[in-house]
């Protein structure tokens, strides 16, 4: 009787299916502050519920500090987390922070913002060149006379940024639209900032035509953003000073549809979330992945708006 019970326990044993292994991938926004990356850890989420085997952790600096999200890789690092994605805030000290990683054994992936020459194994995101050609472009296709124009940026160290200044400039290239001097201007993903800039920039240059952000900051603080808008209405409403901004955020497209600026330039931070899981889950089970996945973009007028709002 024993040897029979003895025998069912092992045919039990043997029938119940092993557990899953439940992976903890780290997702690390250059700031938390921006709610732009509040979008890309909803994608994170949802996704990682959808899978099942997985969680996604979201955790980054309050604020921009590059220095800050080298400090919470390595607490990552330290907690032995299977895989990490990252928003690289500074490509330099980021740059680092991989290396480490991979040398304890966690793979590494960017999103939004790429580090290329690190060991990260893939890219999600925006092909940021071509974001600032469109950007560029619609400026262009708004306003073909020209006139002087300016730029507000984020982080000087953040190498998307950097290539969408350049894809602004060389859709402009050759038209009559003229970069002022102190263009652009560094926000450090800071919204408030981001406003006042564009307040200082319209002061030391009063004749300026149009102001290109190429992030989604200024809009991040709408009162004082419609403020700024309010205050220079009669130029706007005239076409004399055209705001073209990027990203797509819902406060962004109602602030649009409101008469709050003239067109947008939109990434998609959701799917960025979403990829992120299914690419480190990829990872993990051995599977070669893309080096690089873009995500696409969205251009946005007055146009269709009320389509993207829906």
């Amino acid at each position: 009787m024993k040897k029979l019970l003895l025998a069912g326990v092992t045919i039990a044993m043997m029938a119940t299916p092993a557990l899953a292994q439940t992976y903890k991938f780290a997702v690390v926004p250059k700031a938390m502050n921006n709610p732009f990356f509040d979008v890309a850890r909803d994608g994170c989420l949802k996704r990682a519920k959808e899978l099942g085997n997985v969680e996604c952790i979201y955790k980054g600096p309050i604020e921009h500090e590059p220095a800050t999200q080298a400090q919470i890789i390595q607490d990552f690092i330290t907690q032995k987390v299977d895989g990490l994605a990252i928003s690289v805030a500074d490509v330099a000290s980021m740059t680092k922070s991989i290396e480490a990683a991979t040398a304890a054994g966690i793979p590494v992936i960017t999103f939004d913002a790429d580090a290329p020459g690190s060991k990260r194994i893939a890219y999600i995101g925006t092909n940021n060149k071509d974001f600032g050609l469109a950007l560029g472009k619609q400026l262009l296709q708004l306003r073909p006379e020209g006139g002087k124009y300016a730029m507000v940026s984020g982080g000087p160290g953040a190498k998307n940024l950097a290539e969408r200044v350049d894809g602004v400039r060389e859709a402009l290239k050759g038209s009559k639209w003229v970069e002022v001097q102190g263009s652009p201007t560094f926000c450090n993903d800071d919204s408030a900032l981001a406003v006042q800039q564009m307040t200082d920039l319209r002061t030391a240059t009063p004749d300026l035509a149009a102001i290109v952000p190429v992030g989604g900051w200024p809009m991040f603080a709408p009162e004082g953003f419609k403020a700024f808008v309010n205050k220079n209405k009669k130029e706007i409403d005239s076409g004399k000073l055209t705001l073209v901004v990027a990203d797509t955020l819902k406060m962004q497209l109602e602030l649009l549809r409101d008469g709050y600026s003239n067109a947008l330039t939109g990434q998609r931070p959701f799917e960025m979330g979403e990829k992120s899981m299914d690419t480190l889950l990829a990872i993990k089970k051995g599977q070669k992945v893309p080096e690089v996945i873009y995500t696409g973009l969205d251009l946005v007028t007055k146009d269709n708006v009320a389509k993207l709002l829906k």
